[in-house]
C-alpha cells in the first residue's frame, strides 16, 4: 500500500484521496486500497517500520543502480561543473550529496507544527539529495521551530544519506558532501572528515558567515589576490571574483575545525535592490565565503563547485510537486510516513529519468509537472486481442513514440538474482 501511495504522488497526487486515480484503473495498477485502509496503513507506521523503509529503499536502490550501469553504460552519472563533468583525480565521477532545509507551511495546528524562522507556520523538514541522479536519498521531519544549524540533525540526515549508497560507491569512493551556511558547524564538518574511519572518503564545501573577522581579513588583501570568478558555462564573470583567506585570518579560529580546512571569499557586484552592510556599502561589493577541505583546485573552480549547491532548491521544488508540498494528517507520526512515501514517488521519477529517458534531454531535465503532461498522464486505452492485453496510443501524440520506447526499456532492465 505504501507502494501505491508513493506511485500517486510521483503521478501528482497531493492528498491520500489522490489514491482513486490508481484505485479506478485496476487494468493498470491492479487492485489498489482505498483511501481509508491507506491512511490506516499510514497510522500503523512506527519507527522500526521507518528504518525498515529505508533498508528497502537502500536495497532497491542498489537494484536500480545496476540496472542503470546496464542501461546506460554506468551507474552513477558524473555531476556538472563549470559546464564540465565533476571527476576525481582517478577518473570517477564524485558523488554529491547535497543537504538543505526547507519550510512547509501548514495552514492548522497539526502536531509538532510551530512558527518558523522565516516568520510562517508549519514545518521544517531537512532533506539530502544526490545531485548526479536527482534522487531524494533521505528526509527528517522536524517541527517548524527546529534550528537551521542544529548539527545533531544534520549528522543523522548525512548518516542516513550514506546507508543509501550501495556499498561499491560508498566504501572507498570520492564523495562531496555539499551544505549551505546552516552546515558550518564543527560537530558537522569535524563528522564529515572522521567518515574516512570507516571507509568513506569524503571532502565537504559550505557556506560561511562573513563577520567583522572576515571582513577585516578581505581588507587586508592585495588587489592581486583576487581572480576573476567563472560563470555556470565556466567562462570568466568581470563582474565577480574571488579570494582565499585562508593566511590572512587568525590561526586560531581553525583549532577545532578540521585539519587543512580553507576559506575562500567571493565578491561580486549587488544586483539592484540587494541588501548590503556599512563595509560593503563604503566599497560597493557584497562579499560571501564557503569553507572547504579540498587541498587543490583553482579558486574560481571551487567557488564554482561550492555555488552548484543551488541545484538542490530546484530538488526541493521539484519535490514540493512530489508530495512533500504539504504533510495531509494532524498527526506527526503519519506525516513522518508520509514523508518517507514522498522520497519513494521522487526515486521513482528520477530513475525513470535516468534510466528510461537518458537520451531525450528535454524529457530527462524535466520537471515533474512537464512528465506528467507528456508522458505519465497520455490519454490511452488497454484492449485484448489475442490473449494479450495492449495499451493503444493515440499516433499522434508528439511523444507517443518516446513512451514506447520506455516502456520496451523498462521491460527489457534486468531482472536481479536474489
Amino acid at each position: 500500500m505504501l507502494t501505491d501511495v508513493a506511485v500517486m504522488m510521483a503521478d501528482g497526487g497531493g492528498c491520500i484521496s489522490g489514491i482513486a486515480s490508481l484505485a479506478d484503473q485496476p487494468g493498470v495498477f491492479g487492485q489498489v486500497a482505498w483511501d481509508s485502509r491507506c491512511w490506516r496503513v499510514l497510522d500503523a507506521v512506527d519507527d522500526a517500520d521507518l528504518s525498515a523503509i529505508a533498508e528497502a529503499r537502500a536495497a532497491a536502490r542498489e537494484v536500480a543502480w545496476a540496472q542503470r550501469a546496464e542501461a546506460t553504460g554506468t551507474a552513477l552519472p558524473a555531476s556538472l561543473v563549470a559546464g564540465a563533468p565533476l571527476l576525481a583525480r582517478d577518473g570517477r565521477a564524485v558523488l554529491v550529496i547535497d543537504e538543505d532545509a526547507t519550510i512547509t507551511i501548514a495552514h492548522s495546528d497539526k502536531e509538532h507544527a510551530a512558527a518558523t524562522f522565516k516568520l510562517t507556520w508549519g514545518f521544517h523538514p531537512v532533506l539530502a539529495f544526490c545531485d548526479n541522479t536527482n534522487e531524494a536519498l533521505t528526509g527528517m521531519l522536524r517541527p517548524g521551530n527546529a534550528g537551521s544549524n542544529t548539527a545533531a540533525d544534520h549528522i543523522a540526515v548525512i548518516d542516513a544519506a550514506l546507508a543509501q549508497i550501495p556499498a561499491e560507491h560508498r566504501h572507498g569512493y570520492p564523495i562531496l558532501f555539499r551544505f549551505d551556511g546552516a552546515g558550518a558547524s564543527r560537530a558537522l564538518l569535524t563528522h564529515i572528515r572522521s567518515s574516512p574511519n570507516s571507509g568513506v572518503h569524503s571532502e565537504f564545501t559550505v557556506g560561511w558567515a562573513v563577520t567583522a573577522r572576515e571582513h577585516a581579513a578581505i581588507a587586508a588583501l592585495p588587489d592581486r589576490a583576487w581572480t576573476d570568478a567563472i560563470d555556470i558555462d565556466g567562462d570568466p564573470r568581470e563582474s565577480a571574483a574571488v579570494a582565499e583567506l585562508t593566511g590572512v585570518l587568525p590561526a586560531g579560529m581553525f583549532a577545532d575545525y578540521p585539519e587543512g580546512m580553507r576559506i575562500i571569499a567571493r565578491r561580486e557586484r549587488p544586483h539592484p535592490g540587494a541588501q548590503l552592510d556599512l563595509i560593503e556599502e563604503a566599497d560597493g561589493w557584497r562579499y560571501t565565503c564557503f569553507a572547504t577541505d579540498t587541498a587543490a583546485g583553482q579558486h574560481a573552480w571551487l567557488d564554482a563547485r561550492h555555488r552548484c549547491h543551488a541545484r538542490v532548491q530546484d530538488r526541493i521544488r521539484c519535490g514540493k510537486d512530489t508530495g512533500l508540498g504539504r504533510f495531509p494528517s494532524k498527526l506527526f507520526a503519519i506525516n513522518a510516513a508520509w514523508l518517507a512515501c514522498a522520497l519513494i514517488a521522487i526515486d521513482l521519477l528520477a530513475w525513470t529519468q535516468t534510466m528510461l529517458l537518458h537520451d531525450q534531454p528535454a524529457l530527462a531535465r524535466a520537471e515533474p509537472k512537464t512528465l506528467r503532461y507528456r508522458l505519465l498522464h497520455t490519454a490511452a486505452r488497454l484492449v485484448r486481442g489475442g490473449r494479450r492485453l495492449r495499451l493503444k496510443i493515440d499516433r499522434n501524440w508528439r511523444w507517443a513514440s518516446i513512451l514506447a520506447t520506455a516502456f520496451k526499456r523498462l521491460q527489457a532492465l534486468p531482472t536481479p538474482q536474489t
